[in-house]
Protein backbone atom coordinates (compact mmCIF):
# COMPACT_ATOMS: atom_id res chain seq x y z
CA UNK A 1 0.00 0.00 0.00
CA UNK A 2 1.00 3.98 -0.76
CA UNK A 3 2.57 5.51 2.30
CA UNK A 4 1.40 8.37 4.02
CA UNK A 5 2.63 10.53 6.47
CA UNK A 6 -0.84 10.54 8.16
CA UNK A 7 -0.71 6.65 8.45
CA UNK A 8 2.98 6.59 8.93
CA UNK A 9 2.66 8.97 12.75
CA UNK A 10 -0.80 8.48 13.47
CA UNK A 11 -0.25 5.41 16.42
CA UNK A 12 2.92 6.78 17.26
CA UNK A 13 2.19 10.33 17.81
CA UNK A 14 -1.04 8.82 19.82
CA UNK A 15 1.77 7.49 22.46
CA UNK A 16 3.98 10.30 22.54
CA UNK A 17 0.21 12.05 23.47
CA UNK A 18 0.09 10.18 26.21
CA UNK A 19 3.03 9.60 27.40
CA UNK A 20 5.94 12.43 28.58
CA UNK A 21 37.10 18.41 1.24
CA UNK A 22 33.28 19.91 0.53
CA UNK A 23 30.55 19.67 2.93
CA UNK A 24 27.83 16.65 2.01
CA UNK A 25 24.80 18.59 0.72
CA UNK A 26 27.34 22.08 0.75
CA UNK A 27 28.58 23.98 -2.15
CA UNK A 28 31.06 24.21 -4.74
CA UNK A 29 32.41 27.54 -6.20
CA UNK A 30 31.62 27.89 -9.89
CA UNK A 31 33.69 29.17 -12.82
CA UNK A 32 37.38 30.37 -11.38
CA UNK A 33 38.44 30.44 -7.71
CA UNK A 34 37.95 34.35 -7.48
CA UNK A 35 34.32 33.76 -8.76
CA UNK A 36 32.18 34.28 -5.80
CA UNK A 37 29.39 32.35 -7.39
CA UNK A 38 27.99 29.47 -5.79
CA UNK A 39 26.44 26.06 -7.20
CA UNK A 40 25.03 23.38 -4.70
CA UNK A 41 27.62 20.24 -4.59
CA UNK A 42 25.37 17.74 -3.88
CA UNK A 43 21.44 17.24 -4.55
CA UNK A 44 18.98 15.56 -2.24
CA UNK A 45 15.72 13.93 -2.79
CA UNK A 46 13.13 12.99 -0.38
CA UNK A 47 11.71 9.80 -1.52
CA UNK A 48 8.18 10.21 -0.56
CA UNK A 49 8.33 12.20 -3.57
CA UNK A 50 8.68 8.63 -5.68
CA UNK A 51 6.61 6.43 -3.17
CA UNK A 52 4.82 4.39 -4.95
CA UNK A 53 8.08 3.59 -7.15
CA UNK A 54 9.54 2.54 -3.81
CA UNK A 55 6.62 0.44 -2.83
CA UNK A 56 7.38 -1.50 -6.53
CA UNK A 57 10.99 -1.86 -5.26
CA UNK A 58 13.21 -0.08 -3.17
CA UNK A 59 16.57 -1.16 -5.05
CA UNK A 60 15.61 -0.13 -8.45
CA UNK A 61 14.33 3.09 -7.69
CA UNK A 62 17.38 4.36 -5.65
CA UNK A 63 18.98 2.90 -9.02
CA UNK A 64 17.06 5.54 -10.98
CA UNK A 65 17.56 8.36 -8.34
CA UNK A 66 21.19 7.60 -8.74
CA UNK A 67 21.91 7.62 -12.66
CA UNK A 68 19.87 10.98 -12.63
CA UNK A 69 22.31 12.35 -10.72
CA UNK A 70 21.26 12.95 -7.28
CA UNK A 71 23.98 12.13 -4.54
CA UNK A 72 21.63 12.32 -1.14
CA UNK A 73 18.45 10.53 -0.41
CA UNK A 74 16.03 11.41 2.62
CA UNK A 75 13.85 7.83 3.40
CA UNK A 76 10.10 7.81 4.25
CA UNK A 77 9.64 4.08 5.34
CA UNK A 78 11.70 1.12 4.43
CA UNK A 79 9.14 -0.38 2.22
CA UNK A 80 9.58 -3.57 4.37
CA UNK A 81 13.59 -3.49 3.99
CA UNK A 82 15.66 -3.75 6.92
CA UNK A 83 18.07 -1.17 7.57
CA UNK A 84 21.32 -3.24 6.44
CA UNK A 85 19.25 -3.83 2.85
CA UNK A 86 18.41 -0.24 2.80
CA UNK A 87 22.27 0.53 3.59
CA UNK A 88 23.69 -1.93 0.57
CA UNK A 89 21.23 -0.59 -2.07
CA UNK A 90 22.83 2.98 -0.88
CA UNK A 91 26.30 1.69 -1.44
CA UNK A 92 25.05 -0.25 -3.93
CA UNK A 93 24.02 2.92 -6.16
CA UNK A 94 26.59 5.07 -4.63
CA UNK A 95 24.12 7.64 -2.07
CA UNK A 96 24.30 8.30 1.36
CA UNK A 97 21.40 8.81 3.86
CA UNK A 98 22.07 12.05 6.07
CA UNK A 99 18.17 11.74 7.14
CA UNK A 100 15.25 9.82 7.37
CA UNK A 101 11.43 10.57 8.60
CA UNK A 102 10.64 8.39 11.38
CA UNK A 103 7.40 7.84 13.94
CA UNK A 104 8.80 9.26 17.02
CA UNK A 105 6.93 6.32 19.08
CA UNK A 106 8.64 5.69 22.82
CA UNK A 107 8.08 2.28 22.11
CA UNK A 108 10.03 1.88 19.01
CA UNK A 109 12.35 4.91 19.75
CA UNK A 110 15.87 2.13 20.44
CA UNK A 111 15.26 0.27 17.46
CA UNK A 112 14.73 3.31 15.70
CA UNK A 113 18.01 5.07 16.40
CA UNK A 114 19.49 1.75 15.62
CA UNK A 115 18.32 1.60 12.16
CA UNK A 116 19.17 5.04 11.46
CA UNK A 117 22.66 4.56 12.60
CA UNK A 118 22.96 1.68 10.47
CA UNK A 119 21.88 3.45 7.36
CA UNK A 120 23.89 6.18 7.77
CA UNK A 121 21.50 9.07 8.86
CA UNK A 122 23.02 12.09 10.74
CA UNK A 123 19.23 12.92 11.70
CA UNK A 124 16.02 11.56 12.52
CA UNK A 125 13.65 13.92 11.44
CA UNK A 126 9.07 13.82 12.79
CA UNK A 127 7.72 14.36 9.88
CA UNK A 128 4.12 15.17 10.66
CA UNK A 129 1.74 16.10 12.91
CA UNK A 130 -2.11 14.64 12.41
CA UNK A 131 -4.92 17.44 12.28
CA UNK A 132 -6.73 15.60 15.44
CA UNK A 133 -3.82 16.02 17.15
CA UNK A 134 -3.24 19.92 16.36
CA UNK A 135 -4.57 21.60 19.78
CA UNK A 136 -2.32 23.75 21.85
CA UNK A 137 -2.16 21.39 24.83
CA UNK A 138 -0.88 19.17 22.04
CA UNK A 139 1.56 21.44 20.98
CA UNK A 140 3.05 21.48 24.26
CA UNK A 141 3.09 17.92 25.00
CA UNK A 142 4.58 17.47 21.65
CA UNK A 143 7.53 20.14 22.34
CA UNK A 144 8.22 18.35 25.61
CA UNK A 145 8.48 14.72 23.62
CA UNK A 146 10.97 16.45 21.07
CA UNK A 147 13.16 17.74 23.93
CA UNK A 148 13.10 14.01 25.46
CA UNK A 149 13.21 12.04 21.89
CA UNK A 150 16.44 14.82 20.76
CA UNK A 151 18.32 13.97 23.78
CA UNK A 152 17.98 10.32 23.29
CA UNK A 153 19.01 10.60 19.98
CA UNK A 154 22.08 12.76 20.54
CA UNK A 155 23.50 9.91 23.46
CA UNK A 156 22.85 7.57 20.38
CA UNK A 157 25.19 10.36 17.71
CA UNK A 158 22.16 11.70 15.98
CA UNK A 159 20.42 14.55 15.60
CA UNK A 160 16.65 15.38 15.60
CA UNK A 161 14.74 17.84 13.74
CA UNK A 162 10.73 18.59 13.11
CA UNK A 163 9.36 19.11 9.66
CA UNK A 164 6.52 22.00 9.09
CA UNK A 165 3.87 22.10 6.74
CA UNK A 166 1.63 25.21 6.82
CA UNK A 167 -0.31 24.28 10.07
CA UNK A 168 2.66 25.06 11.96
CA UNK A 169 2.27 29.20 11.61
CA UNK A 170 -1.51 29.36 12.25
CA UNK A 171 -1.97 30.82 16.05
CA UNK A 172 -2.93 29.54 18.88
CA UNK A 173 -4.65 31.03 21.78
CA UNK A 174 -2.22 33.25 23.39
CA UNK A 175 -1.80 34.62 19.20
CA UNK A 176 1.75 33.05 19.48
CA UNK A 177 2.54 30.42 16.12
CA UNK A 178 2.51 27.28 17.04
CA UNK A 179 5.86 27.30 15.09
CA UNK A 180 7.33 30.26 17.36
CA UNK A 181 6.14 28.05 20.71
CA UNK A 182 7.83 24.76 19.46
CA UNK A 183 11.35 26.87 18.41
CA UNK A 184 11.22 28.66 21.72
CA UNK A 185 10.07 25.62 24.11
CA UNK A 186 12.82 23.37 22.55
CA UNK A 187 16.59 23.13 23.40
CA UNK A 188 18.32 24.90 20.67
CA UNK A 189 21.23 22.95 20.87
CA UNK A 190 19.45 19.87 20.28
CA UNK A 191 15.75 20.36 18.09
CA UNK A 192 17.09 21.46 14.69
CA UNK A 193 13.87 22.23 12.33
CA UNK A 194 13.70 20.74 8.59
CA UNK A 195 11.94 23.66 6.73
CA UNK A 196 9.49 23.09 3.75
CA UNK A 197 10.19 26.06 2.02
CA UNK A 198 7.35 25.25 -0.12
CA UNK A 199 5.00 25.06 3.07
CA UNK A 200 6.08 27.74 5.05
CA UNK A 201 5.45 30.19 1.62
CA UNK A 202 1.84 28.45 1.39
CA UNK A 203 1.46 30.09 5.15
CA UNK A 204 2.49 33.47 3.69
CA UNK A 205 5.55 33.39 5.75
CA UNK A 206 8.96 34.71 4.92
CA UNK A 207 11.73 31.97 5.95
CA UNK A 208 14.64 34.08 6.36
CA UNK A 209 13.46 35.99 9.52
CA UNK A 210 13.41 32.73 11.15
CA UNK A 211 16.97 31.99 9.85
CA UNK A 212 18.25 35.31 11.27
CA UNK A 213 16.38 34.78 14.55
CA UNK A 214 17.42 30.89 15.15
CA UNK A 215 20.65 30.58 13.67
CA UNK A 216 22.17 27.27 12.91
CA UNK A 217 18.81 25.53 13.34
CA UNK A 218 17.47 24.95 10.11
CA UNK A 219 20.37 22.46 9.02
CA UNK A 220 17.90 20.63 6.15
CA UNK A 221 15.40 22.29 3.80
CA UNK A 222 12.93 20.90 1.47
CA UNK A 223 12.36 22.22 -1.58
CA UNK A 224 9.49 22.40 -3.44
CA UNK A 225 7.83 25.17 -5.54
CA UNK A 226 4.97 27.22 -6.13
CA UNK A 227 3.05 27.75 -8.73
CA UNK A 228 1.42 31.31 -9.23
CA UNK A 229 -1.90 29.34 -7.85
CA UNK A 230 0.11 27.76 -5.27
CA UNK A 231 -0.07 24.43 -6.28
CA UNK A 232 2.89 22.06 -6.08
CA UNK A 233 5.55 22.76 -8.88
CA UNK A 234 9.09 21.34 -9.86
CA UNK A 235 12.14 23.38 -8.78
CA UNK A 236 12.45 26.43 -10.71
CA UNK A 237 9.00 26.06 -12.63
CA UNK A 238 7.09 28.12 -9.95
CA UNK A 239 7.46 31.33 -8.46
CA UNK A 240 9.97 31.20 -4.69
CA UNK A 241 13.04 32.36 -5.02
CA UNK A 242 15.69 29.77 -4.76
CA UNK A 243 18.69 32.01 -4.97
CA UNK A 244 18.23 34.13 -2.52
CA UNK A 245 16.78 31.01 -0.20
CA UNK A 246 20.16 29.83 -1.03
CA UNK A 247 21.95 32.65 -1.04
CA UNK A 248 21.24 33.57 2.59
CA UNK A 249 21.60 29.57 3.66
CA UNK A 250 24.71 30.37 6.06
CA UNK A 251 22.03 32.23 8.04
CA UNK A 252 20.08 29.28 9.02
CA UNK A 253 22.85 26.92 8.69
CA UNK A 254 21.38 24.87 6.14
CA UNK A 255 23.53 22.17 5.05
CA UNK A 256 21.08 19.37 2.84
CA UNK A 257 18.74 20.49 0.10
CA UNK A 258 15.94 17.78 -0.13
CA UNK A 259 13.99 18.23 -3.58
CA UNK A 260 10.39 17.11 -2.35
CA UNK A 261 6.69 16.80 -4.74
CA UNK A 262 3.90 15.23 -2.43
CA UNK A 263 2.22 15.32 -6.49
CA UNK A 264 4.44 14.23 -8.62
CA UNK A 265 2.85 11.32 -9.38
CA UNK A 266 0.49 13.47 -10.89
CA UNK A 267 2.37 14.62 -13.49
CA UNK A 268 2.50 11.16 -15.15
CA UNK A 269 5.98 10.72 -14.65
CA UNK A 270 7.59 10.82 -11.38
CA UNK A 271 10.97 10.37 -12.16
CA UNK A 272 10.58 13.10 -15.32
CA UNK A 273 9.40 15.82 -12.67
CA UNK A 274 12.34 14.62 -9.91
CA UNK A 275 14.83 15.31 -13.22
CA UNK A 276 13.48 18.52 -13.77
CA UNK A 277 14.10 19.97 -10.42
CA UNK A 278 17.71 18.15 -10.22
CA UNK A 279 18.63 19.64 -13.59
CA UNK A 280 17.18 23.00 -12.94
CA UNK A 281 19.42 22.76 -9.07
CA UNK A 282 22.46 21.91 -10.67
CA UNK A 283 22.39 24.79 -13.19
CA UNK A 284 21.20 27.27 -10.64
CA UNK A 285 23.66 29.81 -9.61
CA UNK A 286 23.37 32.25 -6.36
Amino acid sequence: MTVSRRTFLQQSLTAVAGSNVLLRGGFASSCSPASSTQRLDAVGLQLYTVRDEMQKSVEATLARVAQIGYKEVEFAGFFGRSAQQIADALKANGLRSPASHVPIDPATWERTLADARTIGNEYVVMPYVPEPMRSDDNFRRLADAMNTRAAEANKAGLKFAYHNHDFEFKPMADGKRIYDMLLESTDPKLVLMEMDLYWINFAGVDPLPYWRKYPGRFQLVHVKDMAADKKMADAGSGTLPWARYFHERALGGVKHFFVERDDAASTGDAFASIARSFNYLKRLEF
